[in-house]
């Protein structure tokens, strides 16, 4: 038989046409047209193999013809380029055979030499599958390259047949599963890129025929959020396309926008009229029907457990709470799922992912799902409750990691401070998440987790960070007060805010006062952090009303202290120094000298508002004494810091340097970066002003460093608040 070609004969293409409005994926076309171009040196031993894998509706077909097209109109592939679609992923998949037949038909253009009767002839396969490889090596040895395109595959036996046997022909393989049987370079697609989105879905926007460079503000925010609530998927965000395009209201795009905003699973929303340049019908429900369809039952039902919990990503750990199983268990789940491209898996390197993702929009269709079994509703409700049961007792034992001084022995689920602060590093955004969760009714649970002590939290603010002894708090409640040290200490203000307010509504439905009065303090002081001053006088009011209720003279005074400060940064100066005195007065009284020392650190700090220097410069003296007898050395320098502040006031410079430089070796071990940052640049002025400019240089130098090692680039002088 002669399997060559005529040279007479245009070479073999049935490319579909590449889609239209193609946008993005510059990394991904560059990556492809390294694979597809021409071998440099000897032909490798085996046929270049590419699988694009990706989540069905991420645009691997469109992907694959775009870089198809590009290397045919290189030249690379002159012995054909085919297309076929295995349709893997329907009821009725192409089989091999039917796939070698159709590769057959397209190499021959009639003029293929054989019998007809072998082409599909039942029981003749081999015969079939022969002639398709030696044309192939006959494409070949001619020095031909050959282009196959086989899209949505399913499983590898359908594809492992038509692998060519020269290294010269290349593979584009599309597929929603990773292939670990093919000898291929994978290619996993993910979504677009923010601009890219915008891009993709800017024709629709009709208002003014320019585009995306002449929309409002508002336009341009509606599109963002539009992009982000079809989670980037190019398939969501054409079917949004067709979706804009048929709506004739005011306001096509806000209204689009308020309908997935408010929908439970925006993939009922995604569904439009038509097909797509490929047969495909504009819906996303379809797709993800099927995807769920070929996932095991066990895994299909955590993955649904999983969308319950609604959380941006998670950890190994919290997975395996989530799904009451083993971590072999829950390792083997989160690696067929990303193999499925329902969940993505992000680590350093070759090291296991520290943190996994559900898709957003496969985060919504399982929570339907979920939503109409109600075994897989109480499921859900569970891993929420088991969830927020392990963030309590793991905040609660990074919270006493970071106290300093730390009351009793260390919990051993941290080996050390370090490893606390990364953990709330790493989990802070879901710790947040989960004090909005509503209440589901889990008092019954709440017993065991109590908070058996009073801890200090060692600020200068004088804020108390626990309930008394017998106490068991609310759930969110205690899971509120262990995040106070992190957010304050690291500076997420607004996050305590959040978590402040939820703490006090739920504290307010509780019938213990204890626990409200504890967290309206802790909302008055994150919102005295956050620059809302004003705003925290309320809750601390109420916070210092309800301690004198319970007889609680200790959490008076640290409510009265914290209300001071809110006081002055009002512009209540007077009035502060009034309710610091009186709180260091209360402190007085029942022999608490670490609280005394905070109160008159804050009552100095009013003094100096005020004018009043020579009294302002006595109370930091006191406090600095106090914080001394109690080996509180934080708040020692902070009081050593504004000592020094104030006698440069006053023009004793050379004791204001004596002090900072003090201040400055007593933080040499904290790791409140920003603190001592403050202390070098104020250093660094009181240099300057003695002329010591070297000194003052290097100062600046340490600030520099220190700031950024508290993540900011501010140059900040004077108090530490």
């Amino acid at each position: 038989m002669n399997h060559g070609r005529r040279p007479d004969r245009p070479a073999p293409c049935t490319l579909p046409m590449a889609q239209g409005g193609f946008t993005g994926r510059a990394d991904e076309l560059a990556e492809l047209a390294a694979r597809l171009g021409p071998p440099v040196g000897p032909a490798p031993d085996a046929p270049g193999v590419c699988v694009v894998t990706g989540l069905g509706g991420m645009g691997k077909t469109a992907l694959a013809l775009k870089a198809a097209h590009r290397a045919r109109n290189e030249g690379w592939f002159t012995g054909g380029a085919l297309f076929l679609d295995l349709a893997g992923y329907d009821d009725n998949p192409v089989t091999p055979t039917q796939a070698v037949t159709s590769l057959l038909h397209a190499l021959a253009t009639g003029d293929l030499d054989l019998r007809s009767d072998l082409i599909g002839h039942y029981g003749e396969d081999r015969h079939q599958l022969d002639a398709y490889r030696s044309h192939l090596a006959a494409l070949a040895d001619a020095g031909r390259r050959v282009l196959l395109v086989l899209d949505n595959v399913s499983d590898s036996a359908q594809v492992s047949p038509l692998l060519p046997a020269s290294g010269l022909h290349c593979v584009l393989i599309t597929s929603r599963e990773c292939h670990e049987s093919l000898t291929a370079r994978e290619l996993p697609l993910g979504p677009l890129s923010p601009d890219d989105s915008v891009r993709l879905i800017a024709p629709a926007i009709r208002r003014r025929p320019v585009g995306a460079d002449e929309w409002t503000p508002e336009e341009a925010a509606s599109v963002r959020e539009l992009t982000l609530l079809c989670d980037r998927m190019p398939l969501a965000l054409r079917i949004a396309t067709s979706l804009l395009h048929r709506r004739h209201v005011r306001n096509p795009l806000a209204s689009l926008v308020e309908e997935l905003r408010a929908a439970v699973d925006r993939t009922r929303v995604l569904t439009s009229r038509g097909v797509d340049e490929y047969g495909r019908p504009l819906a996303l429900a379809p797709v993800f029907d099927m995807c769920f369809r070929r996932l095991p039952p066990d895994r299909s039902r955590a993955l649904c457990r999983l969308a319950q919990v609604p959380f941006q990503d998670f950890s190994t750990e919290t997975a395996v709470v989530a799904t009451g199983r083993a971590r072999p268990f829950a390792l083997d789940l989160l690696d067929d799922l990303v193999g499925a491209h329902l969940v993505t898996g992000e680590g350093r390197g070759d090291e296991l992912p520290e943190r996994w993702r559900i898709h957003d929009l496969v985060r919504g269709y399982a929570g339907a799902l979920a939503a109409d079994d109600p075994a897989l509703v109480e499921e859900g409700r569970r891993a929420r409750r088991e969830i927020r049961h392990h963030y309590l007792t793991k905040a609660e034992a990074a919270d006493r990691h970071l106290r300093t001084p730390s009351d009793g022995p260390l919990p051993e689920l941290f080996k050390g401070r370090a490893e606390a602060f990364s953990w709330f590093h790493a989990e802070r955004v879901n710790l947040v998440a989960v004090t909005q969760w509503p209440d589901e009714h889990e008092d019954e649970h709440e017993d065991e987790h109590q908070d058996d002590d009073r801890h200090e939290d060692g600020r200068d603010d004088g804020h108390g960070d626990g309930l008394d002894d017998g106490h068991a708090p609310d759930c969110t409640v205690a899971l509120a007060l262990h995040l106070a040290q992190f957010l304050h200490q690291r500076r997420y203000f607004e996050d305590w805010v959040t978590v402040g307010r939820a703490a006090r509504e739920r504290a307010r439905r509780s019938p213990d006062r204890h626990a409200e009065a504890t967290v309206c303090n802790h909302l008055g002081n994150a919102l005295l952090r956050a620059d809302r001053s004003e705003e925290a006088i309320e809750p601390l009011l109420h916070a210092a009303d309800l301690f004198r209720e319970l007889d609680d003279p200790a959490g008076e005074g640290i409510a009265w202290n914290n209300l001071g400060l809110a006081q002055r940064r009002s512009g209540l100066l007077h009035e502060s120094a009034a309710t610091h005195e009186r709180a260091r007065d209360r402190f007085r009284d029942i022999g608490d000298r670490s609280h005394e020392g905070r109160a008159s650190h804050n009552l100095g700090l009013v003094l100096d508002t005020l004018g009043r220097y020579g009294e302002a410069a006595a109370v930091f003296q006191q406090a600095c004494a106090l914080h001394r007898e109690t080996h509180n050395h934080f708040l020692y320098s902070d009081s050593l810091n504004s000592l020094g502040c104030v006698l440069h006031t006053m023009g004793r410079t050379d004791l204001a340097v004596a002090a900072l430089q003090e201040s400055i070796s007593v933080r040499q071990d904290s790791d409140n970066w920003y603190a001592t940052s403050m202390a070098w640049n104020n250093l660094a002025r009181f240099l300057d002003s003695a002329g010591r400019i070297a000194e003052a240089a290097h100062a600046r130098t340490r600030a520099a460093e220190a700031a950024t090692r508290a993540g900011t680039t501010d140059t900040t002088y004077g108090h530490h608040h």
